[in-house]
C-alpha cells in the first residue's frame, strides 16, 4: 500500500486535499498530516513516505527546502496558490504540482502520474541539478514577491518589567509549553507568543530553526560542532549558551559544521 503526507501550514487545506485523495486514490495511506516544514522533515525522516505533498509557502521551512532536503528520498507533489508564471519550474515530468484550490479532476491527473511512477519504480522528486537549482531560484522569487511586514523590535517580560529588543539584537529564541525566551547578547525577557507565530513574521533567511523549540539568528553562529555521535551543537558569537540542532534540522550544517 503506497503511503504519502500531506504539509501545509492551513488545516482547511490539508483536510481537504486528505478527504480528495481518499477519492482520487482510495488504497493511499496518508501516515502524517504536517503543519510545517520541520515536521515535513521529520515526518520524511521518520515514516519514509512514497508520497509527500507539499506547500511551497510554509512559515520556516517551506515547501521547496524540505524537497531539496529530502534528498529524493520521496517523490514530491507541490501544492500552490501562486498563478501559472511562477510554475514554469515545475512543468516537467519529475514533479508535478497542484495549483489551490485544487479540483478534483487536476488532482485525478497527478494520481495518475504518480501511480504510474511509483509502478515502474522510477524517482519523481526528481534527480536534476537543473531543476534544482530551478526550485531554489523560485523560492527566492517567491520571498522576495511575498515578502510580508516583518517584526522590527519585540517586547519582552522580565518580572514586572517590560524590556524592549530590536530584532537586530536577538540572538535566538527558544520556547517551551507556555513561553518563548527571547536573548540578546546582554539581556533576555519572555513572551507567551508561540514560535511558529513569531516565524511568520520573521526573515527565514535571518533566522533559522536548529530545533523544535529554537530558532536562531544565522549572524549569531560562530560555528557548530559534530560530537562522536553525530549530535550538533551550536555556538553563539555573544552569548556562552549552547544550543542543540535536531536531527530534522541537521541538514542546515551538511556541507559546513564551522562558521566563521
Amino acid at each position: 500500500m503506497p503511503t504519502a503526507i500531506i504539509a501545509d501550514d492551513e488545516d482547511l487545506q490539508r483536510s481537504d486535499l486528505r478527504r480528495m485523495l481518499s477519492l482520487a486514490w482510495p488504497e493511499l495511506e496518508i501516515v502524517a498530516l504536517c503543519e510545517d516544514g520541520s515536521e515535513a522533515l521529520d515526518a520524511i525522516a521518520r515514516l519514509r513516505p512514497d508520497i509527500a505533498f507539499l506547500d511551497i509557502r510554509m512559515p520556516g521551512v517551506s515547501g521547496l527546502e524540505v524537497a531539496g532536503a529530502s534528498g529524493g528520498a520521496c517523490r514530491v507533489v507541490f501544492t500552490t496558490a501562486y498563478d501559472s508564471h511562477a510554475l514554469e519550474a515545475f512543468d516537467l515530468g519529475a514533479i508535478d504540482y497542484l495549483l489551490k484550490p485544487v479540483s478534483q479532476d487536476r488532482l485525478a491527473q497527478a494520481v495518475a502520474r504518480l501511480q504510474e511512477r511509483l509502478h515502474v519504480h522510477t524517482s519523481g522528486s526528481g534527480d536534476s541539478a537543473g531543476l534544482m537549482q530551478a526550485m531554489l531560484e523560485l523560492d527566492r522569487r517567491l520571498r522576495t514577491a511575498a515578502r510580508e511586514e516583518r517584526i522590527r523590535w519585540i517586547s519582552a517580560s522580565a518580572g514586572s518589567t517590560i524590556k524592549i529588543f530590536p530584532v537586530e539584537e536577538i540572538l535566538f529564541f527558544e520556547s517551551d509549553a507556555r513561553y518563548t525566551r527571547v536573548v540578546s547578547a546582554t539581556d533576555e525577557g519572555l513572551i507567551r507568543k508561540p514560535l511558529k507565530e513569531l516565524q511568520a513574521g520573521l526573515d527565514p533567511d535571518a533566522f533559522w530553526q536548529i530545533h523544535r523549540g529554537t530558532l536562531v539568528a544565522v549572524r549569531a553562529i560562530a560555528r557548530a560542532r559534530r560530537d562522536e555521535l553525530g549530535n550538533i551543537t551550536v555556538e553563539l558569537r555573544d552569548h556562552p549558551q549552547q544550543l542543540k540542532v535536531s536531527q530534522t534540522y541537521a541538514w542546515r550544517f551538511r556541507s559546513e559544521v564551522s562558521f566563521r
